[in-house]
């Protein structure tokens, strides 16, 4: 059986393993990062279905990046493009869930995440894009 894959980019290693359980027991395979050239790597590497995206990171090597930079680089890389992201982030959600819609993403939750609603907009995201004509 070929399962969805799911990429999880969060710097918190607790949430990564977290969330992977769930979509593994809920049937997806996943991949994870810990940071935004991880993220790019992954994504042109493994080619997931979904990308579940956390908006802060660490400074990596000088250079700031946040979900915001790397929904614009996903946007532009060819085994990239068109894939769902979902921005999960514990940061005020005021302040970013308009503005990652904005960048791109088809949805926000806010940290601690509901993982009956993620998974349920996981499906129901996974199954349209599945019925489209490539």
């Amino acid at each position: 059986m070929n399962r969805q894959k799911i990429l999880i980019v969060d710097d918190d290693p607790v949430i990564v393993k977290a969330m992977s359980m769930k979509l593994a027991s809920a049937g997806y395979q996943t991949i994870s990062a810990a940071d935004a050239s991880g993220a790019l790597t992954a994504a042109r590497k493994e080619k997931p279905d979904l990308i579940l995206l956390d908006i802060n990171f660490p400074i990596d090597v000088g250079v700031s990046w946040d979900g915001f930079k790397v929904i614009a680089w996903l946007q532009r890389i060819d085994e990239a493009k068109g894939t769902p992201v979902v921005v999960i982030s514990g940061g005020d959600a005021a302040k970013f869930e308009k503005r990652a819609i904005e960048a791109g993403a088809i949805a926000y939750f806010q940290k601690p995440v509901d993982n009956d609603k993620l998974i349920a907009l996981i499906k129901k995201t996974l199954s349209d894009s599945a019925s489209q004509p490539a």
